[in-house]
């Protein structure tokens, strides 16, 4: 059974979040609230159905030594006992401890790894297929970077992306994703392996990551558009290096500002990664699943072009229906790698 004590703790917290944004909070504390009063609705519109359902258990037990109601307790006791378990389940998962990441917009990273063209190639087919999910997704996918090779491929694509839930849902995609296709550059028809990291970084906020200005070194160059089809006359594009740890962030708008910006927000989102990485490691440092870590040093998934499969190697999932997962239908693996990642902290707190 759900701790009850602690369900009274959350219904209490909401109703104190409730009273402060109908009383009028202050404009600094309303965004705030506001986002805490949407996490603890649905969770307390479950706390009360499994209250109700305790309670309608208890009386329905209570029915079966009244001759007159027993037949009523009888139909009644097996739906609730079948549906209690489940609610319970729910409640669980609502209550394990929150990613404080977790709403906020992401930075997508995607680069070619092993495989020269066919490689580019296929990052370029991973930005699309993100898009894609984006725009299922009603989120805004914003391209801050996309460097492209002569045969359409990407060198180097950045991208920001808001919405509700961006990060709680991308966070699982950082890897190293691996393809198995004949590419377009083969003549013999033959197999060839390539692959591409993806990193999916939450977006960091200026109170989150502090650069000091000696800390970077900011250049200009000459900036050339989207694929090289046209070059801007003045030196707009910037390039910051953050001299501690060596990290380059380049971004080639036309605008020198925007650039700095833009730069700027993705080097923030890369140092805070870093951070979070760092405290997670010091707190469970014996944690085997890698889920959401940004960890590129392995392997998360094959998609298969032959025989038109797509498999997760960390959850041992396989799904027969690639096509459409590159048109950006993505949601039965991401649902199933939440689900796993919720099974194991579920585990590990012995709920």
């Amino acid at each position: 059974m759900v701790p009850l004590d602690k369900l009274a703790r959350i219904t209490e917290r909401f109703d104190y979040v409730e009273a402060l944004l109908n009383a009028g909070a202050e404009p600094g504390a309303i965004a705030a609230l506001s986002r805490e009063y949407s996490e603890l609705k649905p969770v307390v519109s479950g706390i009360l159905a499994y209250r109700q359902a305790l309670q309608d258990l208890q009386e329905a037990s209570a029915m079966l030594g009244d001759p007159e109601m027993r037949a009523l307790a009888e139909e009644e006791l097996p739906r609730l006992q079948a549906a209690i378990p489940a609610m319970e389940h729910r409640l669980r998962i609502a209550l394990l401890p929150k990613d404080a990441a977790d709403a906020r917009p992401a930075i997508l990273e995607i680069r070619p790894g092993t495989g020269g063209d066919e490689a580019a190639l296929f990052a370029a087919d991973l930005a699309r297929m993100y898009q894609r999910y984006a725009e299922r997704m009603g989120w805004r996918f914003d391209v801050l970077e996309s460097q492209i090779s002569d045969l359409g491929g990407v060198k180097e694509f950045t991208a920001h992306i808001a919405g509700e839930g961006v990060y709680a849902r991308l966070k699982y995609e950082s890897g190293v994703h691996r393809v198995q296709r004949v590419p377009e550059t083969e003549a013999g028809g033959r197999i060839h392996t390539s692959a591409a990291t993806v990193a999916v970084l939450p977006e960091a906020e200026e109170v989150d990551i502090d650069i000091p200005a000696q800390d970077i070194r900011i250049d200009t160059m000459r900036a050339s558009g989207a694929g090289g089809q046209h070059v801007n006359t003045t030196d707009s594009a910037v390039r910051i290096t953050h001299i501690p740890t060596g990290i380059i962030v380049t971004s080639s708008e036309k605008s020198q500002h925007q650039n700095r910006a833009i730069a700027m927000q993705v080097l923030r989102a890369r140092l805070f990664e870093i951070e979070r990485e760092r405290l997670a490691s010091a707190r469970a440092a014996d944690r085997k699943s890698q889920i959401g870590s940004g960890d590129r040093s392995e392997r998360i998934r094959t998609y298969n072009f032959p025989q038109g499969r797509m498999t997760d190697h960390r959850i041992n999932l396989t799904l027969y229906s690639l096509g459409q997962i590159m048109q950006g239908d993505l949601g039965e693996v991401l649902d199933a790698l939440i689900a796993h990642d919720q099974a194991e902290r579920l585990a590990e707190i012995g709920a």
